[in-house]
């Protein structure tokens, strides 16, 4: 199996939706033309901001063949691939096609909250069959359970093929314990716009992001410094974006992320039950951010 190599900047790309509700993979393709255009380093397929839960299979499959045509290995591409039923899962994991792809996102169970040693026990499933490095991904806002440091660590000295993971639980402190204790190789990202920098500036790998779908040059900018260790700049422009960011997950996400990428032109704002589109006014607070920093 290939050693994952990404660094910085990833973006968890939204799912466009028509007028109908299908997906719009002409306007999906028009975004991951953008996000690399503006030197995004990786691109997530079907994560929380992907609207993954409310696609089908087959969509999914859909989406994933997207991807693939239309990044033609330019930049490294993850596929979000989670459930709460292991059993289910390895399954899953078994059959993918996963041509294309460079690593697997694959969230904690989530509603079957599971303790510590379950989780342990998930991914070390998931490791012993995996066709792809994995990427975990911790979000116990909406998971109802965080997998803690030692955990964390735990599997990443236990596991064979389990690289790295996304820590969206805001939680410094954790953060910082990962990268403290796990092994030198293993990947910490952020899943935490607002933390991110911070995160990295302690000495993660950078972020898998919702504003930089929509913000990628200057966030990257933002995450390069850190990753550099130009304090002073990462963090002016940490101030910069955070306005931005409360504005993105006020209706919650992806509305937010969904409305900057229809002021840029790329697709409209549709969304599926029981999410709905974003207001007029978030839309137009969000619209003078879109013009300074694009």
């Amino acid at each position: 199996m290939h050693k994952l190599t990404i660094k910085s900047t990833g973006v968890a790309v939204i799912t466009p939706f028509d007028a109908d509700g299908a997906v719009d993979h002409d306007a999906l393709g028009r975004i991951i033309h953008f996000l690399i255009d503006s030197g995004i380093d990786f691109l997530v397929a079907l994560g929380t901001t992907g609207e993954s839960v409310t696609l089908t299979h087959e969509e999914k499959q859909a989406v994933f063949a997207t991807f693939v045509r239309e990044n033609n290995q330019r930049v490294p591409l993850v596929m979000g691939v989670g459930g709460n039923c292991t059993r289910s899962l390895v399954e899953s994991f078994q059959s993918l096609d996963t041509k294309g792809f460079d690593a697997i996102l694959s969230v904690t169970p989530y509603y079957n909250r599971p303790s510590q040693e379950g989780l342990y026990q998930h991914y070390m499933a998931l490791d012993a069959v995996t066709p792809l490095p994995i990427l975990m991904y911790n979000v116990p806002g909406r998971t109802g359970v965080n997998m803690t440091a030692e955990t964390t660590v735990r599997i990443a000295n236990d596991a064979n093929h389990i690289v790295g993971v996304k820590d969206a639980g805001a939680d410094m402190e954790q953060g910082a314990a990962i990268i403290a204790q796990a092994p030198k190789d293993f990947l910490v990202f952020s899943g935490d716009d607002e933390t991110a920098i911070p995160l990295t500036l302690l000495g993660g790998d950078g972020v898998i992001s919702v504003i930089a779908g929509g913000f990628p040059k200057a966030f990257k900018e933002g995450m390069d410094a850190a990753l550099s260790k130009n304090e002073a700049e990462a963090n002016r422009i940490n101030q910069l974006f955070k306005p931005v960011i409360d504005l993105l997950y006020q209706e919650g996400n992806p509305v937010g992320i969904k409305a900057v990428s229809q002021l840029l032109g790329l697709c409209e704002t549709n969304l599926r039950l029981p999410l709905v589109s974003p207001s007029d006014a978030l839309t137009a607070a969000l619209q003078p951010y879109v013009k300074r920093f694009n």
